[in-house]
């Protein structure tokens, strides 16, 4: 699967999980485990609860994603 297949959701976090998981509460209702991306990391940038995300699922397994933007 390459990253053209993955699919952008809007959301915003609703709890800090152990490890660097965060849930995340997308427009539709849904809820995502997520982690942090490697450039979001390696930027430190830190996500913080309620904070606006942009995560990208797959659309194979859309209960986990991966945390690719945090909005300011």
């Amino acid at each position: 699967m390459s990253k053209d297949d993955l699919v952008l959701l809007e959301g915003k976090v609703v709890s800090v999980g152990k490890g660097g998981t965060f849930t995340v509460e997308v427009n539709g209702g849904h809820q995502v485990l997520a982690k942090l991306a490697g450039k979001v990391r390696r930027a430190r940038i830190r996500v913080a609860l309620s904070d606006e995300v942009r995560v990208a699922v797959s659309p194979l397994d859309p209960k986990h994603g991966v945390i690719v933007y945090r909005s300011r």
